[in-house]
């Protein structure tokens, strides 16, 4: 039994070590601030502070816009095992992807007719 779970528990420690690894080395190594306050309030980001103030609130045109990229970009996820072994599912995987494919330019060009995909 312990040998079928060795490979992920030994996994999952190598995973630990690692990230404690890069912790330490993070704080050992990484910038100090000038003072003890200066910095420790805020995010930082691609070395230099944010810009970016608590009270800032994004449109909803952004969430709308990033919830159809993502799901656009599920889409494509499915089509890959059937790009990759299409010669094994036959003709009807084939008409069946075509359907799929048909629905999502239907879907997008509805999306696109409302006007989601402008940046407002």
């Amino acid at each position: 039994m312990l040998r079928t779970y060795l490979p992920a528990i030994v996994f999952i420690c190598l995973g630990g070590l690692v990230g404690g690894l890069f912790i330490s080395a993070g704080s050992l190594l990484g910038p100090k601030p000038k003072t003890p306050t200066k910095y420790q309030a805020e995010p930082y980001e691609s070395g230099m502070p944010s810009e970016v103030h608590q009270g800032f609130r994004f449109g909803i045109s952004f969430y709308l816009i990033a919830m159809l990229f993502i799901l656009f970009d599920i889409e494509v996820v499915f089509l890959y095992p059937i790009a990759v072994q299409l010669r094994a599912f036959g003709t009807f995987a084939l008409i069946e992807t075509a359907v799929f494919i048909g629905l999502l330019v239907v879907a997008f060009v509805y999306v696109w007719r409302r006007g989601a995909l402008e940046w407002r």
